[in-house]
């Protein structure tokens, strides 16, 4: 049957049978069936519009909603991070502090160089309750490096006297620091005790150890920083005071490549604090670092150069001096131990005061004692004094003669040992070897094993001394009767001061009327000057040398020189002939 739909139906309104929408079957037994009588045709089509709903509702049930989507790719996202929790989650570890301060758990996390490694999950109490027991849930990442030189500590504010650290937390908060071992093939440890304070070196980094030994440490502490020419190349691990009965020792990180520095002939000194020194070239102040001074520090110095030496190992142990002066002596090979006595005070010199000749230094004095003698009951100082050729000659450099015997030469030319004065406003003293005026020759004694020097007082003894005497001299003077006959004398002196008084007085009384005339004396005077003025030139004329007086005098005195002349020659021929007195001479010519 060929179904031809009507001009007022749309194509889809066709069923696929070929009935319209608007006819209904046969069976129809819908209480409007259509109009009686009418067209068969808009019954089929009536039928079909009934069963068009329910075609349309079950293809929509088959289709899936959009709304579906966004729960799915929710559901992907979950089960993608499950998945990738499971796959990085790491084991379980526990570590045990003294405190929880600055922890939380599901809060506080596990950090390596700023690298989140865990997350703590839980925190209780130990079983003694001595301790928290703090649960890491750690990465897998991780899990390599959790072997048993591995470290934990927490990361809180720290202010010391000599750093000031972990500020940053003050807003994030506190977290557990982890030092992961530089060997990954240990044995894999699950349970830490934690650091109560952060390691002065973390595992890996480069760098030596070494161990300095002193009888005290002063202000050293843990985190002090060690000194090379004045750069910060270190730091200090700790102190060790072991039973007690022997050194303190102070072990130190130095690190690369300034570890290279070290070498077996270093010497170390305390740096700690402020230095004070007033001595001969004036006050001194010296401070290391301000950290130095708040937490105290170690510095140290190498050999000079082309002093045999080698790189020390890592362990090593060195002496730790008191200061820098004492470092400077232990450096020197030479030394040669003398001893000297001082009856008299040593008031300012004491061990390591400076020993020197001709005002500088060649040693220092190792010990001041006193000595008495239970049996005479005299007393006096010893002074061990260890002198240092390498000083004048430099380190490294051998003296051409041995000490001692250049020691005994200058003994017997006069040299001796004396204190003199470093410093008047300290009274500073150090000891000189110098040679007095008028010293006798002595020569160098052993006593034992000690080389003893000849000591004469020197410096302020001397001074005192000298005023001591003096006083003692005045002391003894009779001020009394000095000041008696001073008395005698001055009355005397006053009575003869009266009578010259007296004697002034008649004087002038006497010669009032001579002062009177003396105009008229002095007149007559001027007169009689110009009358011998006037008779000493007219002598002049008469007399002088253009005169005739003067001419003739002179030819008087040329006839003089020549019968002086012939006496003379007639005294030398009677000397020559003095016959001729009997014969004459013409009896003398014929011969």
């Amino acid at each position: 049957m060929n179904y031809t739909p009507t001009p007022d139906m749309s194509p889809n309104d066709a069923s696929p049978d070929g009935t319209s929408p608007n006819d209904t079957s046969p069976n129809d037994t819908s209480p409007n069936p259509g109009p009686p009588g009418g067209n068969p045709r808009m019954k089929v089509s009536r039928a079909a519009a009934y069963d068009q709903p329910a075609q349309a509702a079950a293809v929509r049930r088959s289709r899936i909603s959009p709304v579906w989507i966004i729960p799915l790719i929710a559901l992907a996202i979950a089960a993608w991070l499950g998945y990738r929790t499971v796959k990085e989650e790491g084991p379980m570890v526990e570590l045990t502090f003294r405190t929880a301060d600055g922890l939380t758990a599901g809060q506080t996390q596990v950090r390596h160089k700023a690298v989140q490694l865990g997350q703590v999950e839980n925190i209780r109490l130990s079983d003694d309750m001595q301790r928290v027991v703090v649960r890491v849930r750690m990465q897998r990442a991780a899990l390599p490096y959790l072997t048993e030189d591995t470290r934990f500590w927490v990361v809180r504010p720290r202010i010391s006297s000599g750093s000031l650290a972990g500020i940053e937390t003050l807003v994030s908060g506190g977290y557990i620091e982890m030092d992961p071992a530089p060997n990954r093939d240990g044995e894999q440890k699950l349970h830490y005790t934690g650091l109560e304070q952060p390691p002065g070196v973390r595992n890996g980094e480069p760098g030596r150890t070494y161990t300095v030994k002193a009888r005290r440490v002063g202000s050293l502490t843990a985190g002090a920083p060690v000194f090379w020419r004045d750069i910060t190349v270190g730091e200090v691990l700790g102190t060790d005071i072991g039973d007690g009965s022997g050194p303190v020792k102070v072990s130190i990180f130095v690190r690369a490549p300034y570890d290279g520095f070290v070498r077996d002939k270093s010497h170390f000194w305390n740096a700690s604090g402020l230095s004070v020194q007033a001595g001969a070239t004036g006050l001194h102040v010296e401070i290391a670092s301000l950290q130095a001074l708040l937490s105290g520090g170690v510095a140290f110095d190498t050999p000079q150069p082309g002093t045999a030496s080698s790189a020390a190992p890592a362990e090593t142990e060195f002496p730790l001096y008191n200061n820098y002066d004492e470092a400077q002596a232990a450096g020197f090979t030479t030394t040669q131990a003398f001893v000297t006595y001082f009856e008299n005070s040593v008031r300012g010199l004491a061990k390591g005061s400076s020993v020197e000749f001709y005002g500088i230094q060649v040693g220092t004095v190792s010990e001041v004692t006193l000595q008495v003698d239970e049996a005479t009951g005299n007393v006096r100082v010893r002074v061990g004094l260890d002198v240092q050729p390498e000083r004048v000659l430099g380190q490294g450099q051998a003296a051409k003669e041995d000490p001692v015997t250049t020691a005994r030469r200058m003994v017997r030319r006069g040299m001796r040992a004396q204190l003199q004065t470093a410093n008047y406003l300290t009274g500073q003293q150090v000891l000189a070897l110098s040679f007095p005026p008028n010293a006798p020759p002595m020569e160098l004694q052993q006593v034992g094993k000690d080389l003893v020097i000849p000591s004469e007082g020197g410096g302020l003894d001397n001074i005192v001394q000298a005023l001591s005497d003096m006083a003692g001299k005045l002391d003894r003077l009779p001020v009394d009767q000095i000041g008696q006959n001073l008395n005698d004398t001055l009355r005397s002196a006053s009575g003869t001061m009266t009578s010259l008084d007296a004697l002034v007085k008649r004087t002038d009384s006497g010669m009032s009327p001579l002062f009177k005339s003396l105009p008229g004396i002095t007149a007559a005077l001027q007169d009689t000057v110009a009358r011998a003025g006037r008779t000493f030139g007219s002598l002049d004329n008469s007399y002088g040398t253009n005169s005739q007086f003067q001419r003739e005098l002179e030819r008087a005195m040329t006839q003089v020189g020549d019968t002086a002349r012939s006496v003379r020659l007639l005294a030398d021929f009677l000397d020559r002939h003095p016959e001729a007195l009997v014969r004459g001479r013409a009896g003398v010519g014929d011969r």
